[in-house]
This record gives structure tokens, C-alpha cells and sequence, in this order.
């Protein structure tokens, strides 16, 4: 829809101007110069809009230069010969659009330069002032749709006055390998960030996982205050920081046994193999046998990770490493007598039994977990397809009513200027404008020119509509329908002053965030949307907004 506005505003609003400077100065050649642009202008908008109907051909740099030549007396410069093709597409816009305002509310532009930077594209246009040549010209929208589809991808638009004129300027960003661009505005983030699930602060995993490592220090640390025959391993210095490196180094893989499960617990074996060296050696500490019993749980919560969050022919064997390590560790007390070897084999066999529970669970787990992912993806597809369709329908509807007024009101142009009547070209010209102006406002009070389905990826294009951008972090995945549902209301209420937000999937939720609004009416249904879902809005000193919504599933 916005290409074809900024299509046929362009080639009007040209026609309007070259036919009222004409039929004012009541000069003979003017007037046959500009019922000659009139009908050259009117027969180039007809076929552009006819291509647009069909199918849009990518732009490219060629095109900006044709755009610019149409406008006598400008000042161009490119000095860049190869950019992508989705950059030269907005890139042609920003052009298109401030020399259509140049022509509206000024003499026209004076300088027009496209620059490569380093990794993007900057695009400015300039005019020296003036007045409108004829007022009313403009819809008043089209720098906040340009803005919007600026940021859409990543990139900065600026407007406003420079040395008596007006100029207009756009950084956008060209694509590198590691970022993706989408023409929605989302931005996904490279592999540095995929399945990173920890941003967001201090809840959820990242909660439990802390809390689980706090723990597994302090049960060691406790089970090992009180000495036991005349032996105090904290009675010297030596001894006690190297017992708390090896509690620390046994209790830390709990923090990365979701990403790292396998290297967590071969962290976590190979300290109790170092302190069963340190046995044999003599130091002066707790035997691992009497350890072990007091922390052989973080193995077993290892294992259970290693049988939720991988998917591989050998995990079966880190609950036999777990027995077979164990055994060891318990094989080695002075309370063993007899053959050790035997003894080894029948602690192993007794460990192995909860170690191979902990990872079946950890399977059926990760199986149920693949079954309801699976489930919510097909719901989460069957919501946005029927929103995207009733959308698309409608949508449909108001661009086809705004071809068929735009291409009527050309093809009249073309008409009138082929008999040389200057008045019926600048009137039909004129109506033209003013019926886009009328059907695009019909649009956006219907808010169905780009409505965006009620779900998390939906947010990207609510978020270009409103003259925002969208950025996502963490592992995507599909969440439950009222979770996607409440984060984009959330998101809704964030845009509404066309700022910013992101994104971040965590392991059991989501957040979003942005600039805190002011309006109390607005942190009213912030705090009700986060409550009604058993979530938490948290507003910070500085301006952000933060609604951490769980991942709620409807029985």
C-alpha cells in the first residue's frame, strides 16, 4: 500500500505543480511544458501502477538515478556502484518521498548524495526552501511512514531544517552474514545469541540453576563443619581453600547443564577422579567416599539434563559413567574390606539403578516437552493463518479501491493532457491526491492495512506499522496461544508512542520490554495484562519497561 501512494503522490504531485505555476504565469510555453509533463507524468503513473498490480520488480540503483534525472537542476552524487537489493528498495523510497515533499512545500530539492558508508548506506536529500507552490499537497504521514520503514530495518531516519532549507537523511544498515534482515523489521540475532535463554535478569532457569549451585556448595560445606575423629579439615588454611575450590568446581556445571549438559558432567567427574587422587596421596581433607554420599545428587541432575536437552545414540552412557565413577569413590573408604574389585562392581551396580532413572526421566521429559511443542506450533499456526487471512482479505479490499481511484485519476491526466486542457489535468490531478488522502486515512482508521496476527512474530509488523522496530533475542520457539496473545497486547500498549522493543525468550517465558510510558492509563493495562497471565511488570528509574509474561499452558 505505501508503494503504491508514494507511486502515484509522486508523479501527481509533479503534475500539480509544473500545471498551477503554468495556468498562474499564463505563459504559452510553459503551458505546453507542462501538459507535456502531464501526460508523459500520467502515462508513467498509469504503468507503474499496472507493474505494481502485477508484481513488484526489485529496485536498484539505476532506478534511483533515472528518479533523480526527471528533476532538472539537481545536484546527484552516488559513490557507491553495488548495494543489496533490499537496501536500494527503501533506499529509493527515502528518495522518492523527500523529493515529492521538496516539490510540495518547497522550490524543489536542490542536492541529492547516495554515500556507502562503512557497512551502510546513507541517503541524503536537500532542498533550499521556499514556499509551497500549492498548498494542501500533503497527507502529513508520509515522513512517519518512511521513519517507520527505515527502522523496520535497523536503520535511522532524520528530517529538518538545514541552512534555510529542509533536509532529509537515512542510515541504513547493508547486511552482513551474520545478520539476517527480514522485510517485516524483525531482526534475529547470530549464533552468539541462539538459545542463550539467560538474558533477562535474575528469574526463571537462571534462578534455579543459581539456587542449585548455592546449594550444592552449602550441603558440602555443612556436611564437612562438625570434625569427626580428631580430623578438622579446616584446621588448616592450605586445606580449606583447596576443599572450597573442589566443592565450587563439583557445584558449578549446575549452572550450564542446560547448554553444556555432556562437559558438565565430565567437570563434575573429573573432580571427584582429582579428589580421589588426593586420597590416595594423603591429604589431610574428608575422604570422597564420605563426600560423595553428600553430593552425588549434582551427578544425578546431571544426568537427568543430559537425557532432556540432548538427543544422541550415546547418552546412555553418562548414568554408566556416573555409576562406574561413583563406585570408585566409594570402593576407596577404610570401611571396604575384602576384594575391593567385587565391592566396585556391586556399588556400581546399586548406583547405576538411580542414575538410569534420573536420565529415563530426564527422556520422557524431553519427549513430552517435543509432543507439546509440536501441539502449540500447529494451534500457534492455525491463530495466525485465520488472522492473516481475514487481514489479507480486507486489506485486499482498500488497496484494490485505492489502485482503481489512483489509476483512474492518472489515466484522466494523460487524457486531459493529450486534448492540451491544462484545467481538466490539474483538477483531476488534484482529485487524485485527495482521494489517496481520504482512502489511506479510511485505512488507518480501520487499522487493517498491515494488522498483524496476535502472536509473537506478529510483533514485528505491528511494531513498523506504528513507526517502532522489533528486536528478538534468545532460542525462538512457539509458545502457548493466551502467551503470544498477551505479549503482543503488551507490545501494542509499548508502540503506541512508536518506540522500541525487545524481545527475549527465556526457558520458561518470555519477556518484553521498551520505553516506560507515561500515561497511567497505559501502566494500568501494563500491570493488569501482567497480572491476568501471572506475570510481573517492572518499570526501572531510567525509563524501560519490562513485562516478564511465564509459560502458561490452558488445561
Amino acid at each position: 500500500m505505501a508503494e503504491l501512494h508514494d507511486v502515484t503522490a509522486h508523479r501527481l504531485t509533479g503534475i500539480v505543480v509544473s500545471a498551477t505555476a503554468a495556468t498562474r504565469l499564463a505563459d504559452p510555453r510553459l503551458t505546453t511544458e507542462a501538459t507535456r509533463h502531464a501526460a508523459e507524468a500520467g502515462r508513467q503513473a498509469v504503468a507503474e501502477l499496472d507493474r505494481l498490480a502485477e508484481a513488484a520488480e526489485p529496485r536498484t540503483l539505476e532506478d534511483i538515478d533515472a528518479l533523480v534525472a526527471e528533476h532538472e537542476g539537481l545536484d546527484y552524487r552516488r559513490t557507491i556502484a553495488v548495494v543489496p537489493p533490499q537496501v536500494v528498495v527503501i533506499a529509493y523510497r527515502v528518495v522518492r518521498e523527500a523529493l515529492t515533499n521538496a516539490m510540495r512545500y518547497a522550490g524543489g530539492a536542490s542536492h541529492v548524495r547516495i554515500d556507502g558508508l562503512s557497512g551502510e548506506l546513507a541517503v541524503t536529500v536537500i532542498d533550499s526552501g521556499g514556499t509551497a507552490a500549492v498548498p494542501g499537497l500533503g497527507t502529513g504521514s508520509g515522513l512517519a511512514g518512511l521513519r517507520s520503514a527505515v527502522q523496520a530495518v535497523g536503520g535511522s531516519l532524520r528530517a529538518g531544517p538545514k541552512d534555510g532549507g529542509w533536509e532529509v537523511r537515512a542510515v541504513i544498515p547493508q547486511p552482513v552474514d551474520a545478520f539476517e534482515w527480514s522485510p517485516h523489521g524483525t531482526t534475529t540475532d547470530g549464533p552468539g545469541l541462539t538459545g542463550a535463554g539467560r538474558t533477562g535478569g535474575w528469574r526463571g532457569s537462571s534462578a534455579l540453576d543459581g539456587t542449585l549451585v548455592i546449594l550444592a556448595i552449602a550441603l558440602s560445606l555443612g556436611a564437612n563443619l562438625l570434625p569427626e575423629d580428631d580430623l578438622d579439615p579446616f584446621a588448616s588454611p592450605g586445606a580449606s581453600v583447596l576443599l572450597a575450590v573442589l566443592f565450587a568446581l563439583h557445584a558449578l556445571p549446575l549452572w550450564w547443564r542446560r547448554n553444556a549438559s555432556r562437559r558438565s558432567l565430565v567437570v563434575a567427574l573429573a573432580t571427584i577422579m582429582v579428589w580421589l587422587g588426593m586420597d590416595i596421596a594423603g591429604w589431610p581433607g574428608p575422604p570422597i567416599n564420605d563426600a560423595f554420599l553428600w553430593c552425588w545428587w549434582v551427578e544425578l541432575v546431571l544426568v537427568y539434563a543430559i537425557g532432556a536437552c540432548r538427543r544422541s545414540a550415546r547418552d546412555w552412557l553418562a548414568p554408566a559413567a556416573v555409576a562406574g565413577c561413583g563406585g570408585l569413590a566409594l570402593v576407596s573408604g577404610d570401611g571396604i574390606t575384602g576384594d575391593r574389585p567385587a565391592a566396585w562392581l556391586v556399588l556400581t551396580a546399586a548406583l547405576a539403578l538411580p542414575a538410569w532413572a534420573a536420565w529415563a526421566l530426564g527422556r520422557f521429559v524431553a519427549s513430552r516437552r517435543r509432543r507439546r511443542g509440536t501441539a502449540l506450533a500447529r494451534e500457534r499456526d492455525l491463530v495466525e493463518r485465520d488472522a492473516v487471512m481475514a487481514a489479507t482479505v480486507e486489506r485486499h479490499r482498500i488497496v484494490g479501491g485505492l489502485h482503481r481511484t489512483a489509476r483512474q485519476h492518472a489515466q484522466r491526466v494523460a487524457n486531459g493532457a493529450d486534448v492540451g486542457n491544462l484545467e481538466v489535468v490539474l483538477a483531476e490531478a488534484k482529485a487524485g491526491l485527495s482521494a489517496l488522502r481520504e482512502l489511506l486515512a479510511q485505512a488507518r482508521e480501520r487499522d487493517v492495512s498491515d494488522d498483524p496476527p496476535p502472536t509473537v512474530d506478529g510483533i514485528a509488523a505491528l511494531a513498523a506499522r506504528h513507526g517502532g522496530a522489533a528486536r528478538y533475542l534468545g532460542f525462538r520457539r512457539p509458545l502457548p496461544p493466551v502467551t503470544e496473545a498477551t505479549a503482543h497486547q503488551v507490545a501494542r500498549e509499548l508502540l503506541t508512542e512508536g518506540a522500541a522493543v525487545t524481545v527475549i525468550f527465556l526457558d520458561e517465558g518470555i519477556t518484553v520490554s521498551g520505553r516506560s510510558p507515561t500515561s497511567p492509563a497505559v501502566q494500568r493495562r501494563l500491570r493488569a495484562l501482567a497480572d491476568a497471565a501471572d506475570g510481573t511488570l517492572t518499570i526501572a528509574d531510567g525509563g524501560a519497561a519490562q513485562v516478564w509474561l511465564p509459560e502458561v499452558f490452558l488445561s
